[in-house]
């Protein structure tokens, strides 16, 4: 890979020995991957001359950096593994890897070495995109980080909430989303301390390096690990709700063209005969869409949900996923924020046409809603995967603009994730005209096909999806490549198969488990074991132990924590679903 470097350059060359063929260079480190680690905060996507340039850097007060602005005349400086790239098209990112670990081989100790990051993904993955702004050059607004958070956490467990607060019961439920909400705010902000004061030297470190450095190399590959584990929980339930919306989108097409209406069901005692209860049809002389199905038609014996679809889906994502870039989609970031904005008048307009619908003290009525029920873990475990972020937002909080400002900024974002949390689970809950045990862990299943705004909310969530969903893989395998071979993108036969293996898992779990209530508490309460409740508090804790600063009380504090963590963990395997 490298060649031997020359005792009398120490592995470089000047201007006068490369062979640029029209006079410019290829800029060693891009906008695309992430920040400089030299201190100025910014790339140089339009500079003539390495980023490693000897000339002064110009900037302005009110922007990371000027374009274009003249330089004094000297030599450019690159690094000497570059002298056989300038005239190709190379992966940036792999030489970024070259050029941090060349830099490494000359560093007087191990601490002031440059560290070759974990991870490289792009900033733009989690910044909702901005028509006409250069999102990789300039640092964002507080208000922008505070969108990006809040658009990164919210994802498909807000189906869920309604489920979830179910499963607890209606005020146990409404405060354990509260104090998760604040449990997880207090651990990321820990981390963000950590690598204010230990991440100088790593500037583009995560959690995993922030491990290395004060825990240890187990600690790191711990990390990395889980990290891994919630991207691929993440692409699991992505899958199932993605095969959810494209066979009752298409069922509904069906429908329409056809003539033929699988849900005609006409009860008087039903309030409102687009709702359905799927756990307990008989209750309301209902069957639900699934089961009043034609399943003898030969559309729907090709056309099912938990068999034919999850596999017609890989000719839609299998395609999208083997990109070797994921720039593209990151353009379609800000879907996120849409899909919870129409998600949040879809229920509101929802529970309006319904009433409340809710007491607490005749048990025998179908609105009948306990308090607290002992399978509150199931909401727990849920939420620690709601309100995940823990392996990025080192990443993201880099890029605020008023970094003092980042605590503040973080708790507006958290604040605003929780209240949209508890809003969209107790309005739905709250409204809900049948036995609230009858409501489904995609809030959407409690619908027939034919209602237009359900299927709208389908399609449009179905396309999110599909755009987030290479988001993640992506992730998922840069995290992979470049701890295994130190290569972003390895070749198009390395990316296939690994693409191929984690479809293969999605498929498995959509159609012999497609429970997403099930495999979001499961994942959240493992990942969140390590990420949320033990990694953040052992972290601050050798924080402490190396300025001299450690207390008694901070020790029992912080070790509490992981206790509670693992209790969650194991409180899992004593509840269900339903």
């Amino acid at each position: 890979m490298l060649d031997k470097l020359e005792p009398k350059n120490y592995g470089w060359r000047s201007s006068t020995e490369q062979t640029d063929s029209d006079g410019e260079s290829h800029p060693l480190l891009s906008s695309d991957t992430s920040q400089r680690s030299f201190g100025a905060p910014c790339m140089f996507p339009d500079s003539e001359t390495s980023d490693f340039d000897t000339a002064p850097t110009y900037h302005d007060s009110r922007a990371c950096l000027v374009r274009d602005t003249p330089r004094i005349a000297t030599p450019a400086r690159r690094p000497f593994h570059l002298q056989n790239q300038l005239d190709q098209t190379s992966d940036v990112t792999y030489n970024r890897f070259l050029y941090y670990n060349k830099l490494r081989a000359y560093a007087p100790n191990e601490e002031s070495a440059l560290v070759i990051p974990d991870h490289v993904i792009p900033t733009s993955v989690f910044v909702p995109y901005i028509p006409g702004q250069d999102q990789d050059t300039c640092k964002q607004s507080s208000l922008v980080t505070i969108f990006a958070v809040w658009n990164t956490i919210m994802g498909s467990s807000l189906l869920a909430m309604p489920w979830g607060l179910e499963r607890a019961g209606f005020f146990t439920g409404i405060m354990i989303m509260i104090l998760m909400g604040g449990l997880c705010l207090y651990t990321t902000y820990l981390l963000l301390q950590v690598q204010k004061r230990h991440g100088s030297q790593n500037h583009d470190g995560e959690v995993a390096d922030l491990s290395r450095i004060l825990l240890g190399r187990p600690a790191e590959v711990i990390a990395k690990c889980f990290s891994l584990i919630v991207l691929l929980g993440a692409n699991i339930v992505y899958w199932i709700l993605m095969s959810n919306f494209l066979y009752h989108s298409v069922d509904y097409i069906y429908e329409r063209v056809t003539g033929v209406s699988s849900s005609d069901i006409t009860d008087s005692n039903v309030t409102d005969v687009t709702v359905l209860c799927l756990q307990q049809p008989d209750m309301y002389n209902l069957s639900g869409s699934e089961v009043l199905k034609d399943t003898e038609s030969t559309f729907h014996q090709v056309w099912d949900l938990h068999s034919t679809v999850p596999i017609f889906l890989i000719l839609i994502i299998g395609p999208l996923v083997n990109f070797k870039s994921a720039t593209f989609f990151t353009k379609f970031n800000s879907l996120g924020t849409l899909s919870v904005m129409y998600l949040l008048i879809f229920v509101i307009i929802k529970s309006a046409s319904w009433g409340i619908n809710i007491n607490f003290i005749n048990e025998t009525e179908s609105s009948y809603a306990p308090s607290f029920l002992l399978s509150f873990p199931a909401l727990s475990g849920m939420l620690a995967l709601s309100f995940f972020i823990h392996n990025i937002i080192i990443t993201i909080m880099r890029n605020n603009r008023n970094q003092e400002k980042n605590g503040r900024d973080l708790s507006i974002a958290f604040s605003l994730v929780t209240f949209t949390y508890v809003l969209i689970g107790t309005i739905f809950y709250v409204c809900f005209p049948l036995a609230k045990s009858c409501i489904e862990d995609n809030l959407l299943n409690n619908f027939q096909n034919w209602d237009v705004m359900t299927a709208l909310a389908r399609v449009f969530l179905f396309f999110q999806l599909v755009t987030v969903y290479p988001l993640i893989a992506y992730m998922l395998r840069v995290q992979v490549f470049t701890t295994l071979m130190k290569s972003v993108y390895p070749g198009f036969t390395h990316v296939a198969l690994l693409n191929f293996a984690i479809i293969v898992i999605c498929v498995l779990f959509a159609v012999f488990l497609p429970r997403i209530g099930t495999i979001i508490r499961f994942t959240g309460a493992l990942s969140g074991l390590v990420y949320i409740f033990t990694l953040p508090c052992l972290l601050h804790l050798a924080s402490l132990r190396k300025r001299n600063e450690m207390t008694c009380w901070s020790v029992i504090i912080h070790l509490a924590i992981p206790i509670i963590g693992g209790g969650n963990l194991i409180a899992q395997f004593f509840v269900s679903d339903h």
